[in-house]
């Protein structure tokens, strides 16, 4: 007799985060709200790496808002664009990753978070003369994680930004990085309207003491079972 208990079926919200204007474009993110159908890190990395989006969150308590994020490759202890699309979905004022307290807000069209640039893991931030070379670029070898950006108006505080991740774990160019934005806004030290990718859009401003705010439009795509 086979006596092989078959494992609970896990449902993902799918989102997009930081949408343009019009709803389009986002960068797409997994959301587990119930992670004890993952409760270790080798089946969390698992499904991540299953799903291949850029990267999956994982509820750990929605209540409290303690998550765990992760990419096809890498368990990460911060990302922009998973924890303001966690909290768009959970309707939450505090997130709680791993390097730390994350609060929360919405002014209706943006949700916006608090957080640290230091944060972010390294990035390679690489200036370029104009938006035209940016959008030329060609995806560089893995190696290096590499945020491509030039100045649109550089008086607006508009600029053009790609990124690419160089892990070699099947996303080569990401559409849209809250970490690396956080880390071009402490280095520029002003509020920054980043247009990434095929044309995501990320609004920042630095706060005191070292926060830097993230904030960008959050749409629910739909949900996937596996």
């Amino acid at each position: 007799m086979n006596t092989t208990v078959p494992s609970a079926a896990t449902d993902i919200d799918v989102l997009r985060v930081f949408c343009a204007a019009d709803g389009r474009h986002g960068n797409a993110l997994g959301v587990v709200r119930d992670a004890r159908t993952h409760p270790d890190e080798a089946s969390r990395q698992a499904l991540a790496k299953e799903l291949g989006f850029s990267e999956t969150v994982f509820v750990d308590d929605p209540e409290r808002g303690i998550v765990d994020i992760y990419t096809p490759g890498v368990r990460l202890p911060f990302a922009g664009y998973p924890l303001v699309g966690a909290a768009w979905l959970l309707d939450l004022e505090v997130v709680r990753p791993p390097a730390g307290e994350v609060w929360v807000r919405g002014d209706g069209e943006f949700t916006w978070i608090e957080a640290r640039a230091e944060w972010a893991p390294p990035r390679t931030l690489r200036q370029y003369g104009s938006a035209a070379e940016v959008e030329a670029l060609d995806v560089p070898e893995p190696g290096q994680w590499i945020y491509a950006w030039a100045w649109e108006e550089e008086a607006a505080g508009r600029v053009r930004a790609r990124a690419f991740p160089g892990r070699g774990d099947g996303i080569d160019e990401d559409e849209a990085t809250g970490a690396a934005a956080l880390l071009l806004t402490a280095e520029l030290g002003r509020a920054l309207n980043i247009t990434q990718g095929r044309g995501s859009q990320l609004l920042t401003a630095p706060g005191p003491d070292g926060i830097v705010e993230l904030g960008g439009r959050v749409r629910l795509e739909g949900t996937l079972t596996r």
